[in-house]
C-alpha cells in the first residue's frame, strides 16, 4: 500500500515538511560522496528556511503542552499501562526542555559562518556554486568523508531541537487516527467532517495495483480524494471511471 498524507491545516503542514527533510538529512549525512553531501547542505538550508518562523518554537511547545495535559487525564486508568504513560511523558517533558534550553530561532548559530552563508546565498542559482563562484566550498568538498561528515553532524546538530518534538508529535497524531474503509464511486470520494472535532491530519492508504494517484484537498469541515490516472507522457487525468476501495485514517 502507497500511504499518501495530507494536512488540514498550516501548523501540521509545517511538520510533516520538517519531519521530510530531517529523514533526508538523516540519509544524506552518512554518505560519502561529495554530491550527496552537496545535497545535505541544501537540505539543511531548506530546514532552516521552514524552521525560520518566529512563532514556531512557541507552537510547538503549546503543542507539547495540549498533550501533557491529555495524557495526565489517563493518570489511574486502569485500561492504560501506568509505564507506557510515564514513557511518553518524560519523552514530552524532554522535548519541552530542549526546546526552550535552545535560544533564538534554530540554526542561528550558522550564521556566523560566513562561507557557509556565501553557499546559501548561491545554492538556490542553477550553477551558483561552481569552483570559480565559491572556491572554499570547492575545497571543503574535496576534503574527506569523514570531515565532511563530521562538519555537517556539527552543522544539523543546530537544528536537532526540532527534530523529536516534531517526530514525537505526528506519532502522537497518527496513533490518534480513526481508520475507514471507503469507496470511491466516478473517482471521487468526499465526506464531511463532525464540526465537534478537529482533525489535523489525512492519511490515505491506496493498493499500487490500481494505479490511481489520489489528489486531496481538505479543511476543517470537508475531504475530497480525487482519483487521477496517468496518461501518455506522464499527462494526469481524472479516472472517472474507477470505482476503487481504499483505507483513510483520520488523525486529531
Amino acid at each position: 500500500m502507497i500511504l499518501y498524507e495530507y494536512p488540514l491545516n498550516e501548523r501540521t503542514r509545517t511538520y510533516l515538511r520538517l519531519e521530510h527533510l530531517l529523514q533526508r538529512l538523516g540519509v544524506l549525512v552518512p554518505r560519502e560522496h561529495p554530491l550527496d553531501h552537496h545535497h545535505a547542505l541544501q537540505t539543511l538550508f531548506e530546514i532552516l528556511e521552514v524552521g525560520a518562523r518566529a512563532d514556531l518554537k512557541s507552537e510547538i511547545l503549546k503543542d507539547l503542552d495540549r498533550q501533557k495535559q491529555q495524557f495526565e487525564t489517563y493518570r489511574g486508568n486502569p485500561a492504560i499501562s501506568e509505564v507506557a504513560l510515564s514513557r511518553v511523558l518524560d519523552q514530552i517533558d524532554r522535548c519541552h526542555a530542549a526546546l526552550r534550553e535552545d535560544e533564538g530561532r534554530p540554526g542561528h548559530a550558522l550564521s556566523n559562518v560566513e562561507w557557509l552563508q556565501s553557499v546559501r546565498n548561491r545554492i538556490g542559482i542553477p550553477g551558483g556554486t561552481c569552483a570559480f563562484d565559491l572556491p572554499a566550498y570547492h575545497d571543503w568538498q574535496h576534503r574527506s568523508p569523514a570531515e565532511r561528515q563530521a562538519d555537517l553532524a556539527r552543522w544539523a546538530q543546530t537544528v536537532a531541537c526540532l527534530a523529536e518534538p516534531v517526530h514525537l508529535l505526528l506519532q502522537l497524531l497518527r496513533q490518534s487516527a480513526v481508520a475507514q474503509k471507503v469507496m470511491a464511486t466516478q473517482g471521487q470520494f468526499q465526506q464531511n467532517l463532525p464540526q465537534s472535532r478537529t482533525f489535523q491530519l489525512l492519511r490515505v492508504w491506496i493498493d499500487p495495483s490500481l494505479r490511481l494517484i489520489p489528489e486531496i484537498s481538505g479543511n476543517r469541515l470537508l475531504v475530497s480524494v480525487r482519483l487521477l490516472r496517468r496518461q501518455g507522457e506522464g499527462r494526469l487525468e481524472h479516472a472517472a471511471d474507477a470505482e476503487a476501495e481504499f483505507e483513510i485514517h483520520l488523525c486529531a
